[in-house]
């Protein structure tokens, strides 16, 4: 096509319809972004969304709270995309979609890195008084929750950042003193005594989820409990346990072991004189696991004596391995208790159980109280380790000794104990096992399971009749709710199923307190609404520091109680119930919002964590789910599917992206990601995203472009219309419902390849570059031209709409540009696409027809690859096809102006066998001759014809008219 003046004709440039648009090509998305965000601010966006929601149904996406305690990272960034993406497409699809963002501010992350300030200044935390330290816990809260929302709002994440939910607001904190309350109520609240997860580090209990497992090496024992009575044949043998945890041997109350286990008498026969195992040792051992014990203990030879069963160990009772040692308090006798968590998998047969010190442990001891207590045995668990990591007095002989020392390092404990079992010869080997162990998420050292007295929730309590339990309506709460993808709800059912009692207090300064009066005799709860509604009333108002100001209790109890009877508890509510509190002060309490959500959208880790402790507050308050949906995703590792980590220095943090490339870019890698697994991101993956953003933003450029010459006067109605473009309206009427399904059930990946696809194969590759001959060369007034135009039009404003949820700043962007008149893309619902626009009858005739042009044109790529032709408009290739359907499908077809091609010859049958094939498309046959006649100076086209009009020689007849129409359009604006 003309595009500069030929060395001796007129210069036909200037009279084509060539695209025109200050869209740039290039598209500066670090540069322009943040323009683009200074409008929606000044225009005030999410007001103005809310405005145009009034009547709709409310969809509410419930935002889970991240900790306000840093910059954020990349998991954060997919987070909120994710979530943003959603709540955007909703508010298109005609939803009042409003989203709130919260931020959670109270608990260890807060009030940790308060510590770590302190301990750089060489502060005591301890002489600080408590609502000072909260002070600062609130500054250091408040300061990063801003940092947080203008690097979300960077993202492009459009919410109510004006007015964000805190866990930590005065309103917050007295609503989740109030759901406490509500438990204590209903008698699903109570003090109790169990072995938790305990940090030595940060001197708190933790919950599940604030563990995580890494390897760590630990000292293993082989110990023998000698039987003491039992059956005859028995005594003077010993019971072998196994235990990676030799510091809780003092602890020791039980032995378990399992009525499906298999277990013999082994008798020592040849051992090496320095062996703990001595020859002549009988030792009670589960049969699978006899000979790697003895291998252990560098046994030499050893016997089967003889069977011991099940019903031998009801009457059987072992000394403690340290009666002996001179240590004194190990006087009691050891039970062995069945239990099924023993198994033969490792260690003995046996499991060496210490009831402050495992929650299986601590379940056999409880489930067999009442029978050792018939039988005179003290079942009162000890409490053998401080908050410090320092055995107690309640482990005689090893007081002071340290499990873990304050930065989390193994201390003497174990080789004390160990040295101890040696001395008193009930050692039978030692060894180091490399494992996964506990370690808290924070300070990532290794946690120690201890006894401590701590507030918990019944999980198996009747709440409002017979089998109306905590857990009962939690499990049919997830039965009743949607997951996505599915398996989180089997995930999220076993962890219900299995878990032991709510622990809810921490002993912490910074949070909601445990707002609740005990009666310092019995431990009795206050149940009083009216000192209730006292306390909810002063934390409205003043925020929870008012529990720990002076006078306090004085205050609440009022005059009805004696100060000197009731004790107030200033333990610290566990961040997982404030999180999972937010339902009750964000979505009930706001009218822009509903109850329940229809949905929470998390990382999977959240099974254990919002989801999970949300699904409980709100089953033990209103015996529901505060969600009717749940979506999942994965964490983001390297491109290498690495964990990232500063030591490995491949860490990719969304600052970056949107510094260097955009944040649209940061989310077209979302969206075309599969989220429900792990996904990865580096260097080269994020090149792939920006070579696609490219294509993508080239298309849009070219159809803006192209619309400057539309007038919307000359719309042309679909059934007047050529075939090729009722084609792409049909293919935009598929697309339509490909695009809201996916949408509504959140495959974004889905919408994200379909739209690229379509856009660069079936627009870019097909029908634009068949139709820019049309577009740039007929006549104004041509009817196909005005039909592609009226197409064109279409195809943009549903493909900007439809894009604009996924890449909003480039969206907002083109439709500025396209309507400046508008006031946002986001105001705009998704288009009506007609559905009868769709004709699958003509979208399965064209398909057989772009077959028959993929095979022509790959016979012109190699004529381009020899150089035996410049460009496609130079050929005439002969068609031959023998397929009949491929025939009658071309029938009535320019497939020359379907190939790009000045002339095309179609013909029947099977072709020369020189001819150009391809091996999947049988029956078609091309043979590239070169076109004949002359180079139209305007259009390009070889044609015979070109000259046939005499004011115009140097012409085709198309392109004439097309000038006398200019000419005569010039004249009249003259």
């Amino acid at each position: 096509m003309s595009d500069k003046k030929a060395a001796t004709g007129p210069d036909y440039s200037e009279t084509l319809f060539l695209p025109k648009t200050d869209f740039p090509m290039r598209a500066g998305l670090p540069q322009k972004e943040p323009q683009i965000l200074k409008r929606w601010e000044e225009m005030d966006l999410y007001g103005e969304l809310r405005k145009n929601a009034v009547g709709r149904p409310k969809y509410v996406l419930h935002d889970g709270p991240p900790y306000a305690n840093g910059n954020l990272h990349i998991g954060h960034a997919l987070n909120k995309i994710l979530k943003d993406v959603i709540t955007r497409s909703r508010q298109m699809s005609g939803f009042d979609s409003n989203y709130v963002p919260g931020w959670d501010c109270h608990g260890l992350p807060i009030e940790w890195k308060i510590e770590e300030q302190y301990r750089a200044r060489g502060r005591n935390k301890d002489e600080v008084p408590v609502n000072e330290f909260r002070r600062e816990c609130r500054e250091f809260a408040a300061h990063w929750v801003g940092v947080q929302a203008a690097e979300f709002e960077r993202l492009g994440v459009v919410g109510d950042f004006k007015h964000p939910y805190k866990t930590m607001d005065f309103a917050s904190e007295a609503v989740i003193a109030g759901e406490l309350m509500k438990f204590a109520l209903s008698d699903q609240l109570y003090r109790g005594s169990k072995p938790i997860m305990w940090s030595v580090v940060e001197k708190t209990a933790l919950a599940e989820a604030e563990v995580e497992y890494h390897d760590y090496q630990s000292d293993t024992i082989w110990v023998k409990f000698p039987v003491t009575s039992g059956p005859r044949h028995l005594r003077g043998a010993s019971v072998v346990i196994w235990t990676t945890t030799p510091w809780t041997i003092p602890a020791n109350r039980a032995i378990s072991y399992s009525g499906r286990v298999a277990y013999g008498l082994y008798e020592v026969t040849e051992a090496a004189p320095e062996n703990w195992a001595k020859v002549g040792d009988r030792l009670i051992l589960a049969d699978a696991l006899a000979a790697d014990v003895m291998k252990q203990a560098r046994v030499e030879a050893f016997k089967r004596v003889g069977d011991v069963t099940a019903e031998d160990f009801t009457t059987m009772v072992c000394a403690h391995p340290l009666r002996d040692a001179g240590l004194g308090g190990y006087g009691f006798d050891v039970p062995l208790l069945e239990g099924e968590h023993v198994t033969e998998d490792a260690g003995t047969g046996f499991v060496h159980t210490a009831p402050g010190h495992g929650r299986e442990d601590f379940e056999v001891w409880m489930s067999n109280r009442r029978e050792l207590e018939a039988s005179g045995v003290d079942t009162t668990i000890p409490y053998t380790v401080d908050g410090d990591g320092a055995l107690t007095k309640d482990a005689p002989g090893f007081e002071g000794r340290r499990v873990l020392n304050d930065k989390g390092e193994k201390g003497d404990a174990n080789g004390a104990v160990i040295e101890a079992l040696s001395a008193a010869g009930r050692l039978v080997a030692r060894g180091r096992l490399k494992h996964q162990y506990p370690h808290s998420w924070r300070s990532k050292k290794p946690v120690i399971f201890r006894n401590t007295p701590q507030w918990f929730i019944h999980m198996d309590r009747d709440i409002a009749g017979e089998g109306d339990t905590l857990r009962a309506r939690a499990l049919k709460a997830i039965e009743d709710t949607t997951f996505t993808p599915v398996a989180g709800q089997n995930r999220l059912r076993g962890m219900i199923a299995n878990r032991p009692d709510w622990v809810v207090s921490r002993q912490r300064a910074w949070g909601v307190p445990i707002a609740v009066f005990i009666k310092r005799e019995t431990g009795e709860v206050l149940k009083d609404e009216g000192v209730n509604q006292r306390i909810v009333e002063a934390f409205r108002a003043e925020g929870a520091d008012a529990w720990f100001a002076a006078g306090a209790k004085e205050r609440f109890l009022g005059n009805g109680y004696s100060v000197d009877e009731w004790d107030k508890v200033d333990d610290i509510l566990d961040v997982w119930f404030d999180s999972g509190s937010t339902h009750a002060f964000v979505l009930e309490q706001r009218p822009d919002l509903k109850w329940p959500a229809d949905l929470y959208l998390e990382g999977s880790d959240q099974h254990r964590g919002w989801f999970h402790s949300s699904l409980l507050e709100s089953c033990g308050t209103r015996g529901r789910a505060p969600y009717d949906g749940v979506l999942t995703h994965g964490f983001v590792m390297d491109e290498e599917g690495r964990k990232m980590s500063k030591s490995l220095g491949n860490v990719v943090t969304p600052q970056q992206v949107i510094d260097q490339s955009g944040a649209d870019i940061l989310r077209l890698w979302v969206v075309t990601s599969d989220y429900s697994e792990d996904l990865r991101i580096g260097p080269e993956i994020l090149k792939t995203s920006i070579d696609s953003y490219r294509k993508l933003r080239n298309t849009v450029r070219w159809m803006l472009g192209t619309l400057a010459h539309f007038d919307p006067a000359h719309t042309v109605a679909p059934a007047e219309m050529p075939e090729l473009e009722r084609l792409m309206l049909s293919e935009l009427a598929r697309l339509d419902g490909v695009v809201r399904e996916a949408y509504e059930v959140f495959d974004f990946k889905r919408i994200a390849f379909a739209l690229f696809n379509f856009m660069t194969v079936d627009l870019s590759a097909f029908y634009f570059d068949v139709r820019k001959d049309v577009l740039y060369c007929d006549p104004a007034s041509s009817k196909t031209r005005l039909a592609a135009l009226t197409v064109v039009d279409r195809l943009f404003d549903t493909l900007v709409a439809w894009l604009a949820p996924l890449l909003p700043f480039t969206c907002e962007e083109a439709w500025l540009d396209r309507h400046p008149e508008d006031r946002s893309v986001h105001l705009t619902p998704f288009p009506d696409v007609p559905a009868e626009w769709r004709d699958e009858a003509l979208e399965g005739k064209w398909e057989r027809v772009r077959t028959v042009r993929r095979v022509i044109t790959g016979a012109l790529e190699v004529e381009r690859r020899e150089k035996r032709i410049g460009s496609s408009l130079e050929a005439a290739p002969r068609v031959f096809i023998a397929d009949e359907s491929l025939r009658q499908a071309v029938e009535g077809i320019d497939l020359a102006e379907m190939a790009i091609t000045s002339q095309l010859v179609l013909e029947a049958g099977v072709g020369p066998a020189e001819a150009f094939r391809l091996s999947d498309v049988p029956g078609v046959a091309v043979v590239p001759d070169k076109a004949e006649g002359r180079r139209c100076a305007r259009s390009w086209k070889v044609l015979p014809e070109v000259g046939a009009d005499p004011d115009f020689p140097d012409l085709t007849p198309r392109d004439a008219a097309a000038m006398r129409e200019y000419q005569a359009m010039k004249q009249a604006a003259e």
